[in-house]
């Protein structure tokens, strides 16, 4: 995985798969974001399959599907899910930017 820190809290990323999260967990995230929809490509890993993986690993995983720029509902979402959040944040996408994107779009 290439994690690129955006602030001190929040990261982003593009596709991690389910075998990854536990090792996620142990560096500190607290909180998974998925920004990218399910079956954007062939053999992309479902988000209930990341989910699965980090509810096994202790952590939290929020499903954002983002196809363009973000929407006020989206970053809405976004704000609720990392409220209260004791840790880190990883957001991921297919190639990190569009969680980039939604990230940014919270301080708009």
């Amino acid at each position: 995985m290439d994690i690129k820190q955006i602030d001190d809290c929040f990261s982003t990323t593009g596709q991690i798969r389910p075998e990854q999260v536990e090792a996620l967990a142990a560096e500190g995230y607290r909180l998974i974001v998925c920004n990218r929809p399910d079956g954007e490509d062939a053999g992309q890993p479902a988000f209930a399959e990341i989910a699965e993986a980090a509810s096994k690993a202790g952590i939290s995983a929020v499903h954002i599907p983002m196809t363009g720029a973000p929407t006020g509902a989206q970053v809405d979402a976004l704000r609720n899910a990392m409220a209260g959040v004791d840790g880190k944040i990883l957001g991921y996408c297919r190639s990190g930017a569009r969680s980039q994107k939604i990230h940014a779009a919270l301080n708009d």
